[in-house]
C-alpha cells in the first residue's frame, strides 16, 4: 500500500491521528525533500506528538528523479507500507506525487490519499467569496508569452481563481493584475497557519498598495482572485463572431476569452468574414 499523507502547512498540531499511525508503520518514505520530512518527524517526536521516529528508509522523489526512482522502488510499492509526503500540505496537487498516482493506477497498485491540510481549500474558505466555485491554477509560468497567456485565462474566468506565488514574484503579479483588473476583488493569505499568518482583502489596487507599502515581501503566499463579471467573460465564440465589430476588436475579445494569441483569432475572423462574402 502506498499512502499519500498531507503534512502541516506550518502548525504541527494540524497533523492528523491517521497520519501519525501511517508514519509509525511505514518502511519507506518517499519525500519531496528528505531533509524537510526528517525535520518534521523529529519535531513531532520532540513535542511528543509522534511516539517514535520511524524505522524506515527515506528517499527523495521529486520532479527531477521521479521516473528513474520508480525503476528502483516499483516492487516496494506493492510489498511494503510506503508513504509519500510533499514538503507541506496536500501531496499530488501541483506536486511530483501525481507521477506516483498514475504509476499505481496503471499497474493496479493499491494506494490511498489521507485528508488533511491543504492551502487551496484553506485560502478559499478564508476569502469569503460567495460564489463557492473556484478554479485552482497553482503557480503561473514565470515569464514570457506563456505567463501572459496564463494571466489572460485567469482574468477571463467567470469563476474565482486560486493562485500560488513566490514572494519575489508577488509584486510583479500584483502589478500585472492592476494593469488589467484594478477594481477586481482579491484575497491574499501570507504564511497560512504559521506564526506570521496574515490575511489581506480588498481590490487589486488596494492590496498592491498595502502589501508593497509594508516593505520587502516575504513568506509563502496563496491568493484568490474574484471571478470576472464582465460581459465578454460570459459570451460564446459564436456570439462574438456574429457581432458587428471590427475584426481587430473581435480578435481581441476571442483571445481574452480563450487565451490564444490575438493574431490567431484575427486570421480566423477575417477568414470567416471572407467565407460569408463568398
Amino acid at each position: 500500500m502506498l499512502t499519500f499523507v498531507p503534512t502541516p502547512l506550518g502548525n504541527l498540531q494540524d497533523i492528523t491521528f491517521r497520519a501519525l499511525a501511517v508514519f509509525q508503520e511505514a518502511t519507506l518514505f518517499l519525500c519531496e525533500d528528505t531533509r524537510v520530512t526528517k525535520s518534521l518527524l523529529r519535531l513531532l517526536q520532540e513535542r511528543e506528538i509522534l511516539r517514535d521516529f520511524p524505522r524506515a528508509d527515506f528517499l527523495s522523489f521529486n520532479e527531477h528523479n521521479g521516473p528513474s526512482r520508480l525503476e528502483t522502488i516499483g516492487e516496494r510499492l506493492e510489498a511494503e507500507s510506503v508513504v509519500y509526503v510533499s514538503d507541506a500540505g496536500m501531496p499530488a496537487i501541483s506536486d511530483p506525487g501525481q507521477l506516483l498516482v498514475r504509476y499505481c493506477q496503471e499497474r493496479k497498485i493499491s494506494y490511498d490519499v489521507l485528508p488533511g491540510p491543504s492551502a487551496v481549500t484553506t485560502v478559499y474558505a478564508a476569502s469569503g467569496f460567495p460564489s463557492g466555485r473556484f478554479l485552482f491554477y497553482g503557480f503561473l509560468a514565470h515569464k514570457g508569452r506563456e505567463r501572459e497567456k496564463a494571466l489572460q485565462r485567469v482574468i477571463a474566468q467567470p469563476f474565482d481563481v486560486v493562485l500560488y506565488e513566490a514572494p519575489h514574484r508577488l509584486g510583479k503579479l500584483l502589478e500585472e493584475l492592476e494593469r488589467t483588473v484594478p477594481d477586481r476583488r482579491l484575497f491574499a493569505a501570507k504564511e497560512i497557519s504559521k506564526q506570521y499568518q496574515h490575511y489581506y482583502y480588498g481590490t487589486v489596487s488596494e492590496l498592491r498598495r498595502q502589501i508593497t507599502r509594508e516593505g520587502k515581501i516575504r513568506g509563502e503566499w496563496a491568493l484568490v482572485l474574484e471571478g470576472g463579471k464582465s460581459k465578454d467573460a460570459s459570451l460564446s465564440s459564436e456570439e462574438i463572431f456574429a457581432m458587428s465589430l471590427p475584426p481587430k476588436i473581435k480578435a481581441k475579445l476571442l483571445a481574452r476569452l480563450h487565451g490564444e494569441e490575438t493574431s490567431v483569432w484575427y486570421k480566423r475572423v477575417t477568414e470567416e468574414a471572407s467565407g460569408k462574402k463568398g
